[in-house]
């Protein structure tokens, strides 16, 4: 049936240029073809991650996931394409007759002539494609979703509205979304509209302007009142969204929330705007009677007028003259706001800062005198447990002493923990043995993924010790590992390094280790893998990671299991996708298994008037730059908690997640969402709790936030006096953050020392000390999570890491030591570790290991260790060495701090031939001291030290009545 004013006559050489029914036919079936490669490729992806999800046990994960996008895809898809094609069709059907075409509309009959045997095919086409734009969308927002639907309340309102914090964290951002995609439909809808009314005469261009059909105008003019009322809720909306907007501050460019001008400004003038904007959508749907754009258009310039003045203007004028001329005093109630939100999203209300001194409590020129040496040297065992193997120094010790075999390696920056190796409360530092795909020996297909397959072995050191040439003190080392004979299975086929696939289970012997030159050869027997026995199974993986040799390979049979998703970030993320996972998982040895633990963060960056940061930026430190995933770890956030800790299991992979913050809106959140995923927290095995300490990343995140927020009031915070920065790590070369440290410490206040998290502060642009702050690691403590920041005074001045590191350098001492040091050997460098910093007695003690590397064995050895106190200085191949050094020996005999030599004056009766010998053999035990201090012998140093202090008593005994004072160091 012809359409109205269409023609029935075609021309005679329409179909001239038609395509022949062949190229038709074969247009057909190269896109039937590619539609079922494009199907068959997505069904392969979907099944694989089925597969995968099914095999760790975390089925109801994928299928949730899986239907809520599904949903968001059909809902908003038909949606869109219904509201599109609803409007093309409406346009259509109100199309004028045209039996008296002006020149304009001849010119376009050609297109509607071509378009006529076409105009449903035309119509689904477009409503098809405008779907899959829009539901691909809405399925990208599956999170936003679940949020909305089983949103949890805070039980805490925002101070402005008085609204549950769980509507801007969990509504708000969803009805933004909504309010988006609705602009999105009703501007795709009038696109669609005036195209269609264009084409077919119901609206047409003439001088001096547009003339429309009354059919045409009533179409148009609906969808314009829509749009406009779309334009009132957004006002409505900006009202509440000016409590988590973003805006620049004198002394933070973070700051969220709302100021004085905000308030009484653009508060104000967004509802103006909204009631305007109602008014202005009532005036569009009043054309549907009147016929007459008159009313509508004087709205509509109301409304771009009314934005323009009150929306944009009158709010600067009331910044400029209202609250520029008076800030502090007009800002001071909406800062506190922002200082009070900022301090609860960032889990800062119970951070202790207390004031300290900085200084020894000492007598003038710095000395601990009037302390007590033996005081002070007692207090220093108590106070820390000194750690001279630093993790980010010493992996290419663990890799050259451990690895065994070029096909394994360590991580390059290796982990804290406590008891690895059995030795109570020691810190240790650990790593393991992983797969290096790059060492094995001869690299193809069935040794990179068949063959070779897993690491082997815990590798743990005493972190506060080393052997008498400077290298770790190992607790757990060798193959098959002391461990091994307790029964731990210590085969790791997941881990940090692991990021390549393995096919395990087949006939192919997977290599287990090398040892006394005989190779060994173990099958895989975890749970986790998905099984390769169903030709379909191998062919959906053949096809996912592109590779036919898993189709056709003989190294394959019925049972063989495919592993991947291998590294424990990983897989946290891929079984928890609304968790942040920390950069820096780490292994523990927990009953008859090694476990990695991750720790996991619910985030929001919705929390209104809580400044944001963003965690890539904030997590990087100079030793975590090429451990991170950039992309993965710049997002913004204005609230973390580390609700979540996981455990993978390092040789079957298995994930468990724990619930760890019982408060957790979030959390409570999202375990409505996916419902028995993550375990209470008094699941918890307490082998496991004994090696939970407090996370890295949130501990980094809560440093970059204090060097604000650590005051609490406004009349602070807005002069920006007190701000701090994280320094710079001295010993690095490039200027990056200088990173958290784990130690044993006891911070003043306390009884006794308990494992910590500790940083410095500067004062911000300076590089003297401002602050240091330590945390409350140990997860199985009273007092885990207790944040205690020490103060220091603005003067007299107390010397900051970069001031430090400078005076150990250019110390009189460190030149004889580095000079010894260099002449080990001509390519020999030297290198610091950690700079470790104790509150001692009102003062600050430092210590820093300094290693001896060589370039031809890339093997870093401990070679001295430098202390700090004060003004005084020394150096020792030990910590207890160089505090004996410094403070005099731990058992009181204060004069092995030096030499006789240096010692005050006094004569030796020439006929007391006991005082004489014991003089002679203090000197013969003192240089041979220095000598092994020199060679970093510490078997050597410490014989001749137990001399050295034997022969002083021998001399004390000899002449009670001389009194002996220790040199100064420094």
């Amino acid at each position: 049936m012809p359409d109205r004013g269409e023609g029935a006559a075609r021309p005679s050489g329409a179909r001239a240029g038609r395509p022949s029914r062949r190229a038709v036919a074969l247009l057909i079936v190269l896109g039937v073809l590619a539609v079922l490669l494009v199907g068959f490729v997505t069904f392969t992806g979907m099944w694989t991650d089925w597969l995968w999800y099914r095999s760790v046990h975390y089925p109801s994960v994928f299928s949730t996931m899986a239907w809520t996008k599904i949903g968001l895809f059909l809902a908003f898809g038909l949606v869109m394409a219904g509201s599109v094609g609803s409007s093309i069709y409406l346009a259509h059907r109100l199309r004028p007759p045209l039996s008296a075409m002006s020149s304009e509309q001849q010119s376009l009959d050609r297109y509607r002539m071509g378009l006529a045997p076409h105009k449903t095919w035309v119509l689904l086409g477009v409503c098809t494609v405008v779907g899959l734009i829009a539901g691909g969308t809405a399925a990208a927002r599956w999170r936003l979703w679940l949020l909305m639907v089983n949103a949890t309340p805070f039980h805490t309102k925002d101070p402005q509205f008085h609204k549950d914090i769980s509507f801007y964290t969990f509504d708000l951002p969803f009805y933004r979304f909504l309010l988006s995609f609705g602009f999105a439909v009703v501007i795709l809808s009038l696109v669609a509209a005036v195209v269609v009314h264009y084409l077919y005469g119901g609206l047409r261009i003439t001088s001096p302007g547009a003339r429309a059909t009354s059919a045409a105008t009533g179409h148009l003019a609906v969808l314009l009142g829509l749009f406009v009322s779309l334009k009132a809720v957004a006002y409505w909306l900006d009202r509440y969204s000016l409590a988590v907007r973003s805006s620049g501050y004198k002394t933070t460019g973070n700051w969220t929330g709302m100021r004085y001008v905000d308030v009484n400004a653009y508060l104000p003038a967004k509802t103006i705007l909204f009631f305007i904007a109602v008014i202005c959508a009532l005036l569009f749907f009043a054309t549907l009677w009147r016929r007459t754009w008159s009313l509508p258009t004087i709205g509509f310039g109301l409304l771009v007028l009314s934005a323009i003045l009150i929306g944009g203007l009158y709010p600067a004028i009331v910044q400029r003259f209202h609250v520029l001329p008076n800030e502090a005093a007009k800002e001071a109630p909406y800062v506190q706001k922002n200082i009070d939100a900022t301090r609860a999203a960032y889990g800062l209300t119970k951070t202790e800062v207390t004031a300290y001194p900085g200084k020894p409590a000492a007598a003038a020129g710095g000395t601990p005198a009037t302390a007590g040496a033996t005081t002070l040297r007692a207090d220093a065992d108590a106070s820390a447990s000194l750690r001279v193997l630093d993790p980010n120094v010493v992996a290419p010790t663990f890799q050259q002493l451990q690895r065994s075999s070029d096909y394994y390696q360590f991580p390059s920056t290796l982990d804290v923990d406590r008891d690895a190796g059995g030795a109570g409360d020691q810190d240790t530092v650990v790593g393991l043995r992983e797969l290096n795909v790059s060492g094995i020996p001869k690299n193809n297909w069935t040794n990179d993924h068949v063959k070779y397959t897993h690491g082997y072995g815990v590798v743990a050191a005493k972190a506060t010790e080393v052997d008498g040439k400077g290298a770790p003190d190992f607790t757990e080392q060798g193959l098959p590992g002391a461990a091994d004979t307790g029964g731990v299975q210590q085969r790791i086929y997941f881990g940090e390094q692991t990021r390549q696939y393995s096919i395990v289970g087949g006939p192919t012997p997977e290599l287990d280790y090398s040892a006394d030159g005989h190779e060994t050869t173990t099958a895989y027997a975890g749970k986790d893998g998905v099984s390769l026995r169903n030709p379909l199974t191998r062919a959906a993986y053949a096809v996912s990671l592109g590779e036919p040799k898993i189709l056709f390979s003989g190294a394959i049979g019925k049972d063989s299991k495919i592993l991947y998703n291998r590294t424990p970030k990983e897989r946290v993320e891929a079984v928890a996708p609304w968790l942040t996972v920390d950069g820096d998982p780490y292994p523990v040895v927990v009953g008859k298994k090694v476990e990695w633990v991750v720790d996991a963060y619910t985030t929001s960056d919705s929390y209104p008037y809580a400044s944001r940061t963003t965690l890539g930026d904030t997590t990087a430190d100079s030793q975590t730059g090429s451990r991170r995933s950039a992309d993965a770890r710049q997002n913004q956030v204005n609230y973390i908690r580390n609700s979540v800790k996981a455990t993978v299991d390092a040789y079957d992979g298995t994930v468990t997640l724990y619930q760890w913050d019982t408060e957790d809106p979030v959390l409570k959140t999202w375990t409505k969402a996916f419902p028995h995923t993550v375990k209470p927290k008094a699941d918890i095995p307490q082998d496991l709790l004994a090696h939970l300490r407090y996370p890295e990343d949130l501990f980094k995140v809560q440093r970059e936030m204090l060097t604000t927020y650590h005051v609490t009031k406004a009349s602070d915070f807005s002069g920006g006096s007190q701000a701090w920065a994280v320094p710079d790590d001295p010993a690095a070369k490039a200027g990056k953050a200088v990173p958290p440290y784990y130690m044993s410490l006891r911070m003043p206040g306390q009884d006794a020392k308990s494992f910590s998290l500790t940083s410095t502060f500067t004062p911000s642009g300076e590089q003297n000390l401002g602050a240091f702050m330590a945390v409350d690691a140990d997860a199985a403590g009273d007092d885990y999570g207790t944040i205690r920041v020490l103060q220091l005074p603005a003067g007299p001045k107390v010397a900051g890491p970069r001031q430090v590191q400078a005076k150990i350098n250019s110390s009189s001492q460190s030149e004889p030591e580095a000079s010894d040091l260099k002449r080990a050997g001509s390519d020999s460098t030297i290198e610091y570790g950690n700079l470790l910093t104790v509150p001692l007695d009102g003062g600050l003690l430092y210590m820093e290991p300094v290693y001896a590397r060589s370039s031809g064995l890339d093997c870093p050895l401990l070679a001295a260790v430098a202390v700090i106190y004060g003004d005084d200085i020394a150096y020792g191949p030990t910590p207890a060495a160089a505090l004996d050094d410094l403070f005099g020996p731990s058992g009181g005999d204060t004069a092995a701090a030096g030499p006789p030599a240096a010692a005050s004056p006094r004569k030796a009766a020439p006929g007391d031939p006991a005082l004489r010998q014991a003089l002679a053999d203090a000197q013969k035990a003192y240089a041979d001291e220095q000598a092994a201090v020199k060679k970093a012998d510490r078997k050597a140093y410490d014989d001749a030290h137990r001399r050295l202090g034997e022969a002083l008593a021998r001399a004390g005994a000899a002449e009670p009545s001389a009194s002996q004072t220790p040199a100064k160091r420094g």
